[in-house]
């Protein structure tokens, strides 16, 4: 379980920053700067107890830590707990929270928080559905580069599913997910293509 919940914490919270921060630093020291209102130190604290680095892992005590980091305006510590209350890993399964802390993390430019804001607005999970907004907060998500919500907007236009069927946009914005270095992008550029799609 080490394996998935390290690998889980590090894709979540290495999108589009470096991860080196998680690593350095004395333990005793952080938790003293963590206690004395320094969010940057809990959110570091945090992936070293989620990830069990030095530590015994504990994803109770990392939930307490992303949530100081939240509180203290770190948006990636807001994001990183949505998932963890949205998949219910060291807290309870809570769909309408996750959704207060993805809203927290995409206000706080945390792009990622807006592509599953996105997804919880589509699906109608901890929020009364929407899919309008939903493709709002995707197409915010893509124009910020995070290539999930380029995939989810591609697969809107592609299926017609809250806007007007349009297979050339799904394909440029699987495209620009590609670009973006994600696979399944790539993947469904190259079917539409395939498919005669221009």
């Amino acid at each position: 379980m080490g394996g998935a919940i390290n690998a889980f914490i590090t894709t979540i919270l290495c999108i589009g920053f470096s991860c080196a921060f998680a690593q350095s630093g004395d333990q005793k020291n952080r938790i003293t700067r963590c206690n004395a209102g320094n969010s940057q130190e809990c959110l570091n604290l945090a992936v070293v107890y989620a990830k069990g680095e030095g530590v015994q892992q504990d994803l109770s005590k990392a939930a307490e830590l992303f949530l100081k980091a939240c509180d203290g305006g770190q948006a990636a510590g807001c994001f990183v707990l949505g998932t963890m209350y949205q998949d219910g890993k060291g807290v309870q399964q809570n769909n309408f929270r996750a959704v207060e802390l993805y809203r927290k993390a995409c206000d706080g430019e945390r792009i990622s928080g807006c592509t599953n804001l996105g997804y919880m607005y589509a699906q109608g999970e901890g929020i009364r559905q929407d899919k309008s907004k939903a493709l709002e907060l995707y197409k915010k998500a893509c124009d910020g580069r995070d290539a999930r919500g380029c995939i989810n907007l591609g697969f809107a236009f592609e299926e017609g599913d809250g806007v007007r069927q349009d297979k050339s946009k799904a394909l440029e914005l699987f495209g620009n997910a590609c670009d973006f270095k994600i696979e399944t992008g790539c993947v469904n550029y190259s079917r539409l293509k395939n498919q005669g799609v221009r």
